[in-house]
């Protein structure tokens, strides 16, 4: 179409809008310079990463955008010490010491902040719409639930950041998923995301940045949103988004670090201008009827291996070509299952309800809402890890720990725990577990252990049970 004497263009992106308003330069080759906003490190990499800098003779170039706190190797065992796992205790404080040494903001144990790194950024409003965020862990891509751009970036990358407050990227395509439709009983936005890797595979994103829209995505809560963009690795694509609303907007507003007054007021202005233009082009678009989605869980050692709680595991034969036939063979061998097999009623061992998927205040409320007056069944070990301080502590005083003590979990400290076996705290070898954890891979919970992973009402409901179970049943 034509207007006057030039071509009309289309909209653009969010994406697009917030990577353009963040190039420093263009290099060869179609990469740009990019300005990073936000970096936040955890303790798996701020001492390595800041020693080697220091090493360098390189200064933390703006120590005033990065922040940090322990989260991954930390022991979550209630009266914990930093040494409490002695490896973790070696990474933090070498942390302490070279945060301190940087000008670095440190969140460290017992002060409100520390946490799971994707959880705090959200809760203290270090996570903004629009803002460019990095840090040295895939799910990075959580921060997208608020319209940040936000990705995962390697070891060198991280000290490229802090060296330099900027990266080197080549921009994405982009991909819009729809979820239209309103959701059933108890399904969550885990369900959701868990389906759409279940049908489009953990390839399916690959090379793109993921916008989620429709009407259950503008229906969800932040911090399910927040769960939404987290699993969007685990569908291929380094970052997931969702454009922000003034469900957003009341979420960070009064939150720490978020703007204040007036300045509040024009942040809204530049805000609300993020989403995608009406006319904006994506490379590519795929539509989910939500209103079709059930309870889902993993059967297998892939986020892809997923069916509805009512359905059974597949027949390996059956896929249409030989490396996913012998990768399914080899998942069922590891998780002692058979083809044709129904998930409901296999005895578990373990439930863990936690990690930057689900360990937030509204999960911990889900869960303690299916528990009150019900018990953990004598067979299982269960385990609720609140993914911050914050969380912790707000969940006490509405006295959330007390229906889970009372029905039998366990409360433990601020931390990834269960989720990757990184802390000392691990499931033993054949242990099979439902998880609200983003990986199922073959050992992530430890040697030999099988994860299931699940929404926190699933994981409440195998719990009571004592095996995977229903929990649309549960509920009734």
């Amino acid at each position: 179409m034509v207007i006057g004497s030039e071509e009309r263009v289309a909209g653009k992106t969010m994406f697009d809008r917030i990577w353009d308003a963040h190039v420093v330069a263009e290099s060869a080759g179609g990469a740009s310079l990019l300005h990073v906003d936000r970096h936040f490190i955890h303790d798996l990499e701020a001492g390595p990463r800041l020693s080697r800098l220091a090493e360098r003779g390189l200064p933390v170039r703006r120590p005033d955008l990065t922040f940090a706190t322990p989260d991954h190797a930390v022991a979550t065992v209630p009266g914990r010490t930093a040494d409490s796992n002695p490896q973790g205790g070696v990474l933090l404080h070498d942390m302490r010491r070279r945060t301190k040494a940087s000008g670095v903001r440190l969140f460290d144990l017992g002060e409100p902040g520390q946490g799971i790194v994707h959880v705090i950024g959200p809760e203290l409003g270090l996570t903004l719409p629009g803002l460019l965020i990095v840090c040295g862990d895939s799910h990075t891509c959580t921060h997208g639930g608020l319209g940040a751009l936000a990705f995962g970036i390697g070891s060198s990358e991280v000290e490229h950041v802090l060296a330099t407050q900027t990266l080197r990227q080549k921009p994405p395509a982009t991909l819009r998923l729809r979820f239209d439709g309103a959701l059933g009983p108890f399904v969550t936005a885990k369900d959701l995301i868990l389906h759409a890797i279940g049908r489009f595979g953990t390839a399916g994103g690959r090379g793109h940045a993921v916008e989620y829209a429709g009407s259950a995505v503008r229906a969800l809560g932040i911090e399910a949103r927040l769960t939404l963009c987290n699993l969007s690795i685990e569908m291929g694509a380094k970052i997931g988004m969702i454009a922000p609303d003034d469900t957003a907007f009341e979420f960070i507003a009064g939150r720490p670090y978020a703007p204040k007054g007036r300045d509040f007021e024009a942040a809204l202005d530049a805000w609300r201008a993020l989403r995608s233009d009406d006319d904006a082009v994506f490379a590519r678009e795929l539509v989910i009827d939500a209103s079709s989605v059930t309870p889902q869980i993993t059967w297998g050692t892939s986020p892809e291996d997923v069916v509805a709680i009512d359905g059974v595991v597949p027949d390996p034969d059956a896929a249409d070509d030989a490396e996913t036939r012998r990768s399914r063979r080899a998942a069922l061998d590891y998780m002692g299952l058979v083809p044709g097999q129904r998930l409901e009623g296999t005895p578990i061992d373990w439930v863990f309800i936690g990690s930057c998927t689900n360990s937030r205040l509204s999960d911990l409320r889900e869960a303690a809402s299916l528990l009150r007056g019900r018990r953990v069944a004598p067979n299982v070990r269960a385990w609720v890890v609140p993914g911050s301080e914050n969380v912790r502590r707000d969940a006490e005083a509405e006295g959330l720990h007390r229906v889970f003590v009372d029905a039998g979990f366990e409360w433990r400290e601020p931390g990834c725990s269960l989720c990757l076996a990184a802390n000392g705290e691990v499931l033993g070898r054949g242990q099979r577990s439902v998880s609200t954890t983003n990986r199922n891979f073959v050992g992530r919970q430890g040697p030999g252990a099988r994860t299931h992973i699940a929404s926190p009402a699933m994981a409440v409901a195998a719990a009571v049970a004592g095996a995977i179970a229903d929990v649309r049943k549960l509920g009734r």
